[in-house]
């Protein structure tokens, strides 16, 4: 029997992050052909992870870019066809909930190859995040849809999907546990940026809501200004855009620095007081690793890392953001919430039972 090709699509940080371990995972039984659609592009944001993961280099670079969602994900869109044309794979996979992930699995639905979603069944039902259309929209034209919480199928049964529907775990459990010790080997970040552990705060900001808003990003660089501790700040690049635009500033508590690659990032997060973010990966991460989260937004898809205590959510409230830093601290242990680490070989378990019947 000829070995079956998985298409892998994947086009920002997370998502490279989280597409390691399940390639390594599905390389002993099918042909991977690792689709990069160029939606993240700079080296910091893209190539690096590649890099550090011990990726083999994408087997086609669609160099989209940026643009508008519209514009952006219709590029993908076009770009994707003329691929899975060529290589004809029995399975496209897709991760999360960017517009990458929206185009594979349209590009998908049109072509008649069955879909797989890996991060199936997030929620944080408020319909203005570009990010909630997409998760909705893929997740009902999925095939298989790979959940990482009891949560997640809670979710997708309330909208009546209740078939090819598997709990598996989280694959940035599975992420976070192969690369932490070659993180603490390897990573010079806290003596390079001249950090003490548990001495600062670690801060990302992405989402169009917040960085699509002066106000919202005023009110943010204001909260981080005013905490008595530092703050390291990596700045995506579309939020550094956003930020020269509308001339904001921040005290010199805050430390704006480049975007920093995997091994650093998990150290940052390992080693801070505390993590303020509006990133759905890095409130799971923070959660993994035992820090504090501080969540710059009105509601999270990862409920559970607020229901266990180790996650706030503020949005963009400067006392409530002060208050949260400065006040409070979790209480309760942390429950197994999001499996076991072996994520990626039940995904790859699950789509071998039924692609190879």
């Amino acid at each position: 029997m000829p070995v079956k090709i998985i298409a892998s699509i994947v086009g920002a940080r997370p998502q490279f992050i989280k597409s390691a371990p399940v390639s390594r995972a599905l390389s002993s039984r099918f042909r991977e052909v690792l689709i990069h659609t160029g939606q993240h592009y700079d080296y910091g944001m893209s190539e690096i992870f590649f890099q550090e993961m011990e990726m083999h280099p994408p087997d086609f670079n669609l160099g989209v870019g940026g643009g508008s969602h519209g514009e952006q994900t219709g590029r993908m869109l076009i770009e994707l066809e003329k691929v899975v044309g060529e290589v004809k794979p029995d399975c496209i996979l897709v991760y999360g909930d960017t517009n990458s992930t929206l185009a594979g699995a349209v590009t998908a639905a049109k072509a008649g190859i069955p879909l797989a979603h890996v991060e199936a069944g997030l929620r944080s039902y408020n319909r203005t995040m570009p990010e909630e259309i997409n998760r909705v929209l893929t997740d009902h034209i999925s095939n298989f849809l790979f959940c990482p919480t009891d949560a997640a199928i809670e979710n997708l049964a309330k909208e009546g999907v209740v078939n090819g529907v598997y709990r598996v775990g989280d694959v940035m459990y599975d992420a976070l546990l192969h690369n932490l010790t070659i993180a603490r080997r390897r990573s010079q970040v806290l003596d390079r940026l001249s950090l003490s552990r548990k001495a600062y705060a670690l801060t990302t900001v992405h989402r169009a809501a917040n960085t699509d808003d002066p106000e919202r990003m005023r009110s943010i660089l204001d909260a981080l200004s005013a905490l008595p501790l530092k703050v390291v700040f990596p700045v995506h690049p579309r939020t550094r855009k956003m930020i020269q635009e509308w001339g904001l500033t921040a005290n010199s508590n805050v430390s704006f620095i480049e975007p920093q690659g995997y091994f650093d990032i998990l150290m940052l997060q390992e080693n801070a007081d505390c993590i303020l973010t509006d990133s759905g990966g890095m409130q799971k991460e923070a959660y993994l690793l035992g820090v504090r989260c501080i969540t710059l937004r009105e509601e999270t898809e990862w409920v559970e890392t607020v229901s266990s205590g180790w996650n706030r959510l503020v949005g963009v409230d400067q006392e409530a953001i002060r208050a949260a830093v400065t006040d409070w601290h979790p209480q309760e242990g942390r429950p197994p919430l999001y499996g076991d680490g072996h994520a990626a070989e039940q995904i790859c378990e699950i789509l071998s039972r039924s692609l190879n019947s």
